[in-house]
Parts: C-alpha cells; sequence; structure tokens
C-alpha cells in the first residue's frame, strides 16, 4: 500500500520536472494542447497534457467548474508558526476571507456539444482560426457547463458561436 503511494509520487515528481512546468508555461501563454505536444523536448503523451493543461486552467481561475458569480468571495488558507512558553513550535491554520474580482466567464457546455454530435460541433467551429479551434478541441470539456474567463479568445470563439445559431 505504501509503496504504490510512493511510486505514485515519484512518477508525478519526474512528469512535473520533465514536462509539468513547460506544459504550464506554454498554457499560460495561450498555446494549444497540439502546440505545447510539438514544442515539448521531452515525449509526452497528449492525454497527460491535456490534464495537466485542464487542472491548470481551473487553478488560474481561467475555467470554473461552478458559476464564479455565484461566489464573491473565498477563502484564503494559511499556516501561522507559533512557538509555546517552553519553546515548542506548532503551526496554527488561519482562514481569512477575500473578495474574489469580478470577471466576466461565459458558459460553456462544449463537453456536452461535442458528446452528442462532435461532426455538428466541428461544423460550427468552421471559420476560427486554427489556434482557436485547435484550444477548444484540445481540452478535455465535461459533460457539464464550465464557465470560461471572457478573455481575447473566448469571446472571439463566443462571438463566432453566437453568429453560427
Amino acid at each position: 500500500m505504501e509503496n504504490r503511494y510512493f511510486t505514485q509520487a515519484l512518477s508525478d515528481f519526474m512528469f512535473d520536472m520533465a514536462s509539468g512546468g513547460a506544459i504550464r508555461h506554454l498554457a499560460s501563454q495561450g498555446y494549444s494542447v497540439t502546440e505545447i505536444s510539438q514544442k515539448l523536448k521531452f515525449p509526452t503523451p497528449i492525454a497527460k497534457i491535456k490534464e495537466t493543461v485542464w487542472k491548470y486552467l481551473l487553478e488560474t481561475g481561467v475555467i470554473a467548474l461552478t458559476d464564479p458569480a455565484d461566489s464573491a468571495e473565498t477563502e484564503k488558507v494559511s499556516y501561522v508558526k507559533e512557538y509555546s512558553s517552553t519553546g515548542k513550535a506548532s503551526f496554527r491554520r488561519v482562514t481569512e476571507k477575500i473578495e474574489k474580482p469580478m470577471c466576466e466567464y461565459f458558459a460553456c457546455d462544449f463537453g456536452k456539444q461535442m458528446y452528442q454530435d462532435r461532426e455538428a460541433f466541428e461544423r460550427k467551429l468552421e471559420g476560427l482560426n486554427v489556434r482557436d479551434k485547435e484550444y477548444l478541441l484540445g481540452l478535455p470539456w465535461p459533460l457539464q457547463t464550465v464557465y470560461h474567463i471572457a478573455d481575447e479568445r473566448m469571446t472571439r470563439i463566443w462571438k463566432h458561436l453566437q453568429d453560427k445559431e
């Protein structure tokens, strides 16, 4: 049992050293999964790149699984090191409520659309530039509505999709 946890932790560490940091950096620069796979020097399966990019987008708030408008504040957790009268160190968890900056998000159900009829979805994407199309098709969209921040790319995609309807 313990060996399995160690093996997984070692595998995750090796992946992060070999490709993980580079994938996150390239994703932050706006590269699609296909472009990232072409730029990596270490061979990495596309599925692993997709997973890493998706996790990065969730962690940075580019994509949210719940409507960001519903939660205007979040908790910031930190730990404070304290010493007792005898000099023994301990840590105390401190939570602080912070206001989230309000950003505009688009509600996206791309996973449902791809699952129901991938060919029809790809036809809707005709006319998009190659990078935008690769961006949409390269992410592992879940079968639920997710929220994507209204950055320049997603605004362009959203406008194109609204014109197609």
